[in-house]
């Protein structure tokens, strides 16, 4: 099922690209143009199969017949959609049909196109998609990092950060939350620690790049 990864990455950061097609035929020259390329590739003949043997996690790209038998490419977009999983989407069809495409882009799909397709374009767009899958995963990887480092904080040093991220001064914290200067600049600095921060630029990315925003309390900021 699978081929060789790019030389340059490993194979966890070079992705795949998932080929569901019914057409043998269609599968395997769609299977040898993207190995000519150095694509790692896993092919299955049905969207069932796809759905139970997929890792949602990979970067990937999925290529995906809009007609098959069983289970239609619609479908397994809408299975995908179900299971929040944000795999790109490039349809393939022989059946020319417009309203067809525009509810499959709506949806979340990168591109419908018609067989038989260009190759220089299909490779093209699969190694932009992928592409854009590292940068999101890296992303999304960051901000686990970001929270697992929020996670760290106490109560009370959330409600101080949340005072720093809204640009309050140490004086203004210490009025907001009734407590001296100087525990406001201890939080501070174990704020800092935790989050590896040495700079409150430093602090603002990871606030600003995390799922996470600072716990709130019940207190106002005068």
């Amino acid at each position: 099922m699978t081929s060789k990864p790019y030389t340059q990455e490993s194979p966890d950061t070079a992705g795949v690209v998932y080929i569901v097609e019914d057409d043998e035929a269609v599968r395997d020259s769609l299977k040898w143009l993207l190995e000519a390329s150095s694509y790692r590739v896993e092919l299955f003949e049905s969207g069932e199969m796809f759905l139970a043997k997929f890792d949602p996690n990979a970067i990937a790209v999925l290529v995906l017949d809009v007609r098959m038998p069983g289970m239609s490419g619609l479908e397994v977009q809408e299975h995908l959609i179900a299971r929040k999983c944000d795999i790109p989407i490039i349809f393939i069809s022989g059946h020319g049909d417009v309203s067809m495409a525009v509810s499959t882009l709506k949806k979340g799909a990168v591109d419908f196109i018609e067989k038989p397709f260009d190759q220089a374009a299909l490779r093209s767009l699969i190694e932009r998609m992928l592409q854009e899958a590292r940068q999101r995963k890296a992303k999304a990887e960051q901000r686990s990092l970001n929270d697992a480092l929020l996670s760290k904080l106490t109560p009370r040093e959330q409600h101080v950060l949340e005072r720093i991220v809204s640009g309050r001064l140490n004086k203004q914290i210490a009025a907001d939350l009734g407590i001296s200067i100087k525990t406001v600049e201890a939080h501070r600095a174990s704020i800092m620690d935790k989050t590896n921060s040495g700079t409150v630029a430093d602090l603002m990315r990871v606030v600003m790049n995390a799922n996470r925003p600072p716990v709130k309390d019940s207190g106002s900021m005068r």
